[in-house]
């Protein structure tokens, strides 16, 4: 059968995390004022009153830029943890670090020949 012991602080941990948003959240709902104005509605914008809709098309690049930008920023969050344990894993893990990078700069050779990254 599974032992739950030494992870009682774990357990307390994730009781309070999970209670913590919950009390504010249900105490800002008790004493919050209510108000059902229109003006509380209102979209502001430095005390202007908004101009036109909110709804405005961005061009395609900027969320292509932004994908590889979080892919790449993502392999940095898996290849920290690697290279500070890196004395410790030996060969293979080092294997796998190199195809794993080898993966990401065919990708980024693929969306650069592609054209994702230039701006024209």
């Amino acid at each position: 059968m599974f032992s739950l012991q030494g992870y009682e602080y774990f357990l307390g941990f994730l009781l309070i995390s999970g209670a913590v948003p919950i009390l504010a959240l249900t105490t800002n709902k008790l004493i919050a004022p209510k108000s059902k104005a229109g003006e509380r509605q209102l979209t502001y914008e430095s005390g202007m009153e908004p101009i036109g809709g909110a709804w405005i098309q961005f061009n395609i690049r900027y969320y292509m830029f932004a994908l590889v930008f979080v892919i790449f920023d993502v392999e940095t969050v898996f290849l920290y943890p690697w290279a500070v344990a890196f004395h410790k894993l030996g060969l293979l893990a080092f294997i796998e670090a190199l195809v794993f990078i080898t993966i990401l700069v065919v990708a980024l050779a693929y969306a650069w020949r592609k054209g994702a990254l230039e701006w024209s």
